[in-house]
């Protein structure tokens, strides 16, 4: 049975992109039967990556899992920061402004 690890990274070279498109956080939970599962926080809804449910996971698996979708997420907000900030006019560096209207 392959972890949530390979999985994970399998993935995050699928050519499709799915990876990518993600924009909610998701965090980790005990179940009643002691397994863990990984779930959207906003709706509770367990998480999948690939066609895969990430429910009956071990702890380790589910820290691992967690950290690599909210990881991946914060990637993607910052790549989308920093182009809508190019686009209206910003600097990259920290504290720059607006350039001055000619």
């Amino acid at each position: 049975m392959n972890s949530i690890r390979s999985l994970c990274a399998a993935s995050a070279d699928a050519k499709d992109g799915s990876l990518g498109q993600m924009n909610h956080d998701y965090g980790r939970r005990i179940e009643m039967n002691r397994s863990w599962t990984i779930y959207h926080v906003f709706t509770g809804v367990p998480a999948e990556v690939g066609a895969r449910s990430m429910v009956g996971l071990s702890k380790v698996d589910a820290t691992a899992g967690m950290l690599f979708l909210n990881s991946h997420n914060l990637e993607r907000r910052r790549t989308s920061f920093l182009q809508n900030a190019r686009s209206r006019g910003f600097s990259e560096r920290c504290g720059a402004t607006r350039p001055l209207d000619a």
